[in-house]
């Protein structure tokens, strides 16, 4: 897909990635990733459908680098989604043209870890788009946006939504 239109003051969120998608944990402020832990993921076909491959990636205390807290430990699979959730009340997606198990569900958390966005995202991707606090104050404030192919072009349709603080 192209690059990502920019939303200034936007929260953006996918509820599902198709398969071959990237992503890779940051760990928050004030804690860092074990030594040697890759921090990627990467959706992909299993017999039982779309899954992400996991490594052990873990964040830790980096004032309390001998904690004896425990972490929680991570599955390496992921259970295939069952049906795809819409998750804009307003509109129902279209995912017809695509097989529910050529998608993984949005990937598990990790304490002390979020998820950054991937660089590259492919055909059948739906990210949804929700004003920050304080920048929405003309409607709509949310909205989403699909990758898709039209006329043999890869666009992101269009989102009808500007995130402001005007009154």
């Amino acid at each position: 897909c192209p690059r990502l239109p920019t939303t200034e003051f936007a929260d953006v969120t996918a509820e599902m990635y198709p398969l071959q998608t990237k992503l890779y944990y940051e760990c928050d402020p004030g804690y860092d990733r074990e030594g040697g832990a890759y921090p990627g993921i990467q959706c992909k076909s299993e017999q039982q459908g779309a899954v992400w491959k996991y490594t052990g990636f873990k964040c830790f205390d980096k004032k309390n680098l001998s904690s004896t807290a425990p972490m929680m430990e991570l599955e390496l699979t992921q259970k295939p989604e069952e049906e795809p959730r819409s998750p804009a009340p307003q509109k129902q997606e279209d995912h017809s043209e695509f097989r529910k198990k050529d998608f993984c569900g949005p990937p598990k958390t990790i304490p002390h870890a979020s998820i950054r966005l991937p660089q590259q995202y492919y055909v059948g991707q739906v990210l949804h788009f929700k004003c920050q606090t304080g920048y929405d104050k003309r409607l709509p404030i949310s909205g989403s946006s699909t990758c898709k192919k039209v006329n043999g072009k890869i666009i992101w349709t269009r989102l009808d939504m500007k995130c402001t603080n005007d009154s």
